[in-house]
């Protein structure tokens, strides 16, 4: 079954982060009070999969207005080739298309092979024509920054 995330959903996801291979998760960001700051921005767009009461699949889904961005998508190793990633992502896209957002970009690590297969398999294109770039606001690279 699939359904719109709540941050009642937390701990179960945050669990299954925890259980992903290659998977980047940031103190701040990642923290509860991050993801209620994210699910508050967009309460209706990010989704998880849940099978017996168990949450087996997540995917973090929001927008700035002008495009859409997946992070954090994951299905529990023991559930995949199941088709709920792809359904996970169609999900997501319905409920961006819904709030008139017409263009969807993620980041997958190069070293994340089986990530990297699934966007292949379901249609997605690597772009090759830019560079993407990173900058972690915190107070000390801030004041660095500014001086």
């Amino acid at each position: 079954m699939l359904r719109v995330m709540t941050i009642d959903d937390y701990d179960q996801v945050y669990a299954l982060w925890r259980t992903i291979k290659g998977f980047g998760i940031r103190s701040v960001d990642d923290s509860r009070e991050g993801i209620r700051r994210f699910l508050k921005r967009n309460p209706s767009t990010s989704v998880v999969a849940e099978e017996d009461g168990k949450i087996v699949g997540a995917i973090l889904c929001g927008h700035d207005g002008r495009r859409g961005c997946l992070y954090h998508v994951c299905v529990d190793p023991a559930y995949r080739m199941r088709g709920i990633g792809k359904s996970m992502v169609v999900f997501a896209m319905e409920a961006l298309k819904k709030e008139e957002i017409n263009k969807v970009s993620l980041i997958a690590f190069t070293k994340n092979d089986i990530g990297n297969a699934f966007w292949k398999e379901i249609g997605w294109t690597k772009r090759q024509d830019l560079n993407y770039y990173d900058f972690t606001l915190n107070e000390e690279n801030i004041t660095a920054f500014i001086q």
